[in-house]
């Protein structure tokens, strides 16, 4: 197993976040400009500053010493996560009119809204890199084995077999197979597949196993028993490598939202969520592999990072957009006490998610285990 020096898991830690991060907030801080919005600050890392200036519009760029996210405010916002201030409407005319809280409602949403999307971006930006340079899976959904003993070979599946949708959902190419299934084990599901000209239909349910990586993490999965022929790659045109990066990053985010949904209906165990921790160990371990590694994991949590701010929960992007689309149908907007009991339990929740996932990923990398023994 390849070792992994301790100093490489936080330089990628900060060779992915960092940039994700700031992409992120230059989103939010670009699309505020071309709205004509003024920013006081905008900031990689929290707490005191250790490197900053300010530029030449008025705005301080700086770097705070905790390195675990980052914020744009705005000329009105009273905190870092854009609850308007009080005494906005006390400013000068000129300077009221470039404050956040100002603006009409569509302009502070597509403000909000702009940073996660410049997440999907970003992400679509690098798999497009991969998808012209090295290519993307072309293997047809036909199958070319099927494991003894497997849930396929229960069912009838054959070699030769092609796949053609797997609970409705289309299967192209072979690798949309474990996308569909690696993330429902135990889970019934119908699959759809053709034989000799005809269509057939079974019912199947993915079995769960543990496998270790080459770093001796343990992760589980669901596997029907197929694999594929020959494995075919494919240079994709330059022109056409944004689409193709666009349905991946599509087929990534409906995978996590159908995880989310797993979460919430109790059919996935919430000690299956990981954090900071988590994406400082994987980034470690990836860029052991190369720089190539490292960019298509900051591809997969830009989109991940991007998807978690959509979410309609108070004090994240989503949660703001939630509060504007209350406004832009009742012409107003909700009570301040409303917003300010909605942001108090956001707070919370967050702050119960990072400690969660935080015990998650101590004891992923053994931490418990090793304060247990000294204890014993």
């Amino acid at each position: 197993m390849p070792n992994v020096p301790i100093w490489l898991y936080f330089v990628a830690f900060l060779l992915v976040l960092g940039p994700l991060v700031f992409v992120h907030e230059y989103g939010h801080y670009i699309v505020g400009r071309w709205c004509g919005v003024k920013a006081d600050a905008f900031s990689i890392g929290f707490g005191r500053r250790i490197l900053g200036w300010t530029d030449r519009r008025g705005t301080e760029w700086k770097i705070g010493w905790l390195p675990l996210g980052g914020y744009v405010q705005f000329a009105g916002d009273r905190d870092a996560v854009s609850q308007p201030d009080a005494e906005w409407q006390n400013l000068p005319a000129d300077e009221r009119a470039h404050s956040f809280p100002a603006q009409p409602v569509w302009k502070r949403a597509l403000i909000v809204a702009a940073g996660p999307v410049t997440n999907f971006l970003f992400a679509i930006l690098i798999l497009a890199g991969f998808a012209s340079l090295s290519g993307v899976p072309t293997t047809p959904a036909i199958v070319g084995m099927v494991e003894a003993g497997s849930v396929a070979e229960s069912v009838g599946l054959r070699p030769g077999d092609r796949i053609l949708s797997i609970d409705g959902r289309p299967m192209e190419k072979f690798i949309d197979i474990p996308m569909a299934v690696a993330h429902r084990p135990g889970e019934a599901m119908d699959v759809r597949f053709e034989r000799g000209g005809g269509e057939r239909t079974v019912r199947l349910t993915p079995r769960l196993v543990k496998e270790k990586d080459r770093f001796g993490n343990v992760f589980e999965r669901g596997l029907i028993g197929i694999g594929p022929g020959k494995v075919e790659f494919e240079k994709v045109p330059l022109a056409e490598a944004p689409l193709v990066a666009a349905r991946q990053t599509a087929q990534i985010v409906r995978q996590t939202w159908e995880v989310l949904g797993q979460l919430l209906t109790g059919n996935r165990s919430i000690k299956d969520l990981s954090g900071l921790v988590k994406i400082a160990q994987v980034s470690g371990e990836a860029a052991s592999l190369g720089a190539s590694q490292l960019v298509f994991l900051a591809a997969l949590i830009s989109i991940n990072l991007g998807f978690i701010n959509l979410l309609p929960l108070p004090m994240l992007d989503g949660g703001h957009l939630l509060f504007y689309g209350y406004e832009a149908i009742r012409r107003r907007p909700a009570p301040l006490e409303v917003q300010e009991w909605a942001f108090r339990f956001g707070f919370v929740a967050i702050v119960a998610l990072m400690l969660v996932v935080t015990f998650n990923d101590l004891g992923s990398i053994g931490a418990w285990d090793r304060i247990a023994r000294l204890i014993g």
